[in-house]
């Protein structure tokens, strides 16, 4: 039971002890094919334990009765590799093909499965997966200053595609190369569009966290005839705590032990079959299970090291790489010269001592190179130091022929396998079988011989023409830069790399790029191109904040204003600045966001720069908006949005249409509000931009809430989870489902409410965004409370409370309390629980106060006000003058927020 890998190897000894694992895998793709639906299986096991070669099995009794793609992921792959991998084996790429002509290929499959209409959406994200410079769409083009968007976007879009293919809604165009591929796809055939696909994700605890977090999501949401089959050792478990529970009819997970005596045994009588009746077989096999702790891939080394040290031999002239069809001789007095490995680090130790010095001194500089390495790489780093011919001339050379000839008996050796294809137009692409062996070959070479490798290796590919515009690639090069001792080229490397992952949505793996190349830059005082520096600090803060380290971020916008008030770049400071101050409104330090987004507007004034003055207007704007100053907030965002319509930017038109329906909606003025709303998600609706359009859907909702008419809100808070549904935005699913709960609870129907405040729980859980817990929570006291669970409604609202204490969001904690005290009053019969309800309440009214808010303070004063006069609090003096004086200011407030919005509405376009 040879361990498979995606590589090519086969399996090439009988499969025993794994019938129940085979058994679970057949149950599922039985659900997928009778049920439609999607399931997922988990397989994971130590390294050598024979994942692999169980699911190859599994996929070879299925053969034409399921569509399979695999990918692999690897350690120094880029951020979605595995994916980009599943994608090249679905629609039958290879490595260096032309880009046009993949494009063009691409577009003729996705238009086969889906409509044409959708076709440019598709293409676009397949092709930052791809590596593929694709044309975007207009809904693309509507959205692509917002990164946050286009990710859910991409999402959502990958998902509809995997979808549509599995359901076969287009002509059959499914077309995998064949098994040895790099892909490892089935080979192609002629098979039923309707059967279902089989994705398979090997290595899957090599994959980057982006890569984890993409199939987290389609795991979760997929709703096809797909079968997914996720291979790995069991630190992804470490890696993703969450990633074996669920719901175990839709995700299995196997754990693969070791086999026992028998079954290794039984493995190993295989493995040594062209031995025959050999009477010395079982001393072999006696000596290899003793050792092997039932792991088949050391019973495989250890045949492999029998060949090597000549205790088996073949028994003729026969091509020496072939196990099968050939007959063996066992010279069993050779047993006592060979120390058969304890561990597989001892079987790579053999391995490597078998090797002869040519053999060694090349595997050596291919180890240096990577897992993955090219033949003219391997050519650059021999010929250095040498002479060159006297007439160099087209052909091949006779040291590339003798670098060919032993990496060909390397490969009849199951040292190393060429791919069919490379990534390098015209090279020749291999990797090592076993990354073990290539590991203990680079601890072999001394540092002054690797960095002079590395060196050689960085300039090579340096000059290799796909290199720039790959992720992995760029990386590559900038290791090998920075293991040269070439830092400042390193540093700009790392920094390249960075911003094609960013450009691809992989924040993760971008924020590591931006780490490496700026720390290279800081702690050796490297000089690179200041554009090239500010425009890294830049982006670095952007995507860290989007990340949620938001001290991080920070420190890069502070070092991009550094650098800018160095070179005087008043536009460059104002963008420092600018993100500074947003950064501080976002975490509640009202206080600094305003210092900060005054200084950005100076600066984009001074240097006449338009955008980013009716960005920061707009930005101010929000910013007395949360503060509750009203006619501030009315005056920044109408001269936002005068600006923006100057400049002809839909999308900002429609932001600060929409940041100006949220002021109108605060101060109680909802006829002008409405009229925002209406404008952007007119606007939106124009421009494709779909995430935008469920949002405007979502504040018309609440609008519609506040006008307390709940049918025409329950109507658009479903048409906007429609919507959202769509782009895959969770969080904004998240937030619509929220609404639609309450709307369900204010309407009476209490039971669908709970229904959806759940489904919105578990989101916000799966997401870890405590804010929509909390909101949930909220809501889920009211709804048990309407169907008289009164311990559950008391519990929720606490929890809601408890959480927002925790993150310290004031705004929110106010409102919480408020919910708090209307349960607590609610279900009680007076006494001491109403006195408990009144001191919540006066808890909200006090941070309101604090923070000035004057809308819901005068909120939380209303509520104080119903709940003393509806309760026996009213016949307590002190407690009937407090909520006398509490109904007078709260009437003052609402007078005078009608007052700042009496004649007022929105800009006309």
């Amino acid at each position: 039971m040879m361990a498979a890998s995606q590589s090519g190897i086969e399996g090439r000894a009988v499969l025993v002890g794994r019938a129940a694992e085979l058994g679970v895998l057949e149950e599922a793709l039985r659900a997928v094919r009778h049920k439609r639906r999607t399931r997922i299986v988990t397989v994971l096991g130590v390294a050598g334990v024979g994942k692999t070669r169980l699911v190859q099995e599994f996929l070879a009794k299925v053969g034409a009765g399921a569509r399979v793609v695999m990918g692999e992921a690897r350690p120094e792959g880029s951020s979605y590799e595995v994916f980009s991998r599943i994608l090249r084996a679905r629609f039958g790429l290879v490595e260096g093909m032309n880009p046009e002509a993949a494009a063009l290929h691409i577009r003729g499959q996705v238009a086969e499965v889906l409509e044409d209409r959708k076709v440019g959406d598709v293409i676009y994200f397949l092709g930052q997966l791809l590596d593929l410079e694709l044309p975007s769409s207009p809904l693309i083009a509507a959205v692509e200053g917002d990164r946050e968007e286009l990710r859910s976007l991409r999402r959502a879009v990958l998902k509809r595609f995997f979808e549509a293919d599995a359901r076969g809604l287009g002509s059959p165009s499914f077309a995998p190369p064949p098994l040895t591929s790099r892909n490892g796809s089935m080979p192609p055939g002629t098979v039923p569009h309707r059967t279902p696909v089989v994705l398979v994700f090997d290595n899957l605890h090599a994959a980057h966290d982006d890569s984890l977090e993409l199939l987290g999501y389609l795991r979760a949401t997929l709703d096809a005839p797909i079968l997914i089959l996720a291979l790995a050792r069991p630190e992804l478990v470490a890696r993703k705590d969450g990633w074996g529970k669920g719901e175990e009819a839709r995700h299995r997970v196997i754990e693969l032990s070791p086999l026992g005596d028998n079954d290794a045994a039984a493995v190993m009588h295989d493995l040594l079959a062209p031995c025959g009746d050999d009477e010395n077989v079982e001393e072999l096999v006696e000596a290899a299970c003793s050792m092997a702790g039932g792991n088949p891939s050391l019973l495989e080394q250890m045949v492999r090291i029998h060949r090597d040290m000549g205790v088996v031999e073949p028994a003729t002239d026969q091509d020496l790489g072939a196990m099968r069809g050939e007959r063996w001789v066992v010279h069993v007095n050779r047993l006592e010269e060979v120390r058969l490995p304890l561990t597989v680090e001892d079987a790579v130790q053999a391995r490597i001592g078998a090797l002869a010095q040519d053999e060694r001194d090349l595997l050596e500089r291919a180890a240096t190179m990577g897992g993955v390495f090219w033949l003219g790489g391997l050519v650059t780093l021999l010929r250095q130091g040498k002479a060159p011919p006297e007439m160099w001339i087209s052909g091949e050379t006779t040291d590339v022929a003798r670098v060919r000839a032993i990496l060909r008996d390397l490969m009849e050796r199951d040292y190393v396998l060429r791919l069919p294809d490379s990534a390098f137009a015209g090279d020749e692409e291999y990797v090592f079988k076993h990354n073990r062996e290539r590991e203990n070959l680079a601890r072999r070479t001394p540092a002054n011989v690797q960095r002079r490798y590395h060196t050689t290796i960085g300039d090579w590919l340096s000059f290799q023409g796909s290199v720039r515009s790959h992720e992995e690639y760029l990386a590559m090069l900038a290791q090998h830069r920075e293991q040269a001792g070439a830092l400042a080229l390193a540093a700009v490397a790392f920094l390249d790399a960075a911003d094609v992952a960013r450009s691809h949505y992989a924040n993760g793996k971008a924020s590591e790029y931006y780490e490496r190349g700026l720390a290279l830059v800081r702690e050796h005082e490297l000089a690179i191109e200041p554009e090239v520096l500010l425009r890294a600090l830049h982006h670095n803060g952007d995507v860290l904040q989007s990340l949620g380290k938001n001290d991080e971020a920070l420190a890069a916008f502070r070092q991009m204003l550094t650098e800018a008030y160095r070179l005087d770049l008043r536009t460059k400071g104002g963008a420092a600045q600018s993100r500074i101050g947003r950064l501080h409104r976002e975490t509640g330090r009202l206080a600094d966001a305003a210092k900060h987004l005054s200084a950005a507007l100076s600066l984009f004034e001074e240097a006449d720069d338009q955008r980013g003055v009716a960005s920061t207007l707009d930005d101010i704007g929000k910013l007395h908006w949360l503060r509750g100053d009203y006619p501030q907030a009315l005056e920044h965002t109408q001269r936002a949005l005068t600006m923006r319509r100057k400049l002809g930017d839909r999308r900002s038109i429609a932001l600060s249409l929409n940041n100006l329906g949220l002021v109108y909606q605060d101060s109680g003025q909802f006829k002008p509000a409405l009229e925002c709303f209406e404008q952007a998600l007119r606007t939106r609706r124009e421009i494709g931009d779909l995430v935008g359009v469920s949002i405007s859907l979502n504040n018309l909702g609440t609008v519609a809430q506040d006008e307390r008419d709940d049918a025409r809100a329950l109507k658009l808070f479903l048409e906007a989870y429609d919507v959202a549904k769509e782009t895959g935005d969770r969080n904004r699913i998240a937030v619509i489902l929220t609404n639609v709960g309450e709307t369900y609870s204010r309407l009476g129907d209490s039971e669908k409410a709970v229904v959806h405040l759940k489904q919105a729980e578990a989101i916000a859980e799966e997401l870890g965004d405590a804010l929509g817990l909390a909101e949930v929570a909220r809501g889920l006291g009211k709804a048990y409370l309407a169907q008289r669970e009164l311990t559950k409604a008391r519990e929720s609202a606490r929890r809601a409370v408890d959480i927002l204490t925790e993150i310290q969001s004031s705004v929110q904690l106010g409102i919480a309390l408020r919910s708090l005290g209307e349960v607590t009053a609610a279900a009680s019969a007076g006494g001491p629980s109403m006195v408990e309800a009144e001191e919540h309440l006066s808890r909200s009214v006090a941070i309101f106060e604090d923070i000035g808010n004057e809308v819901e303070l005068a909120r939380s004063l209303r509520a104080f006000v119903d709940l003393v006069r509806g309760s026996d609090r009213n016949a307590d003096p002190a407690s009937k003058s407090a909520a006398d004086e509490a109904a007078r200011r709260a009437e003052a407030i609402y007078a005078r927020l009608r007052s700042v919005g009496a004649g007022t509405s929105p800009p006309k376009a």
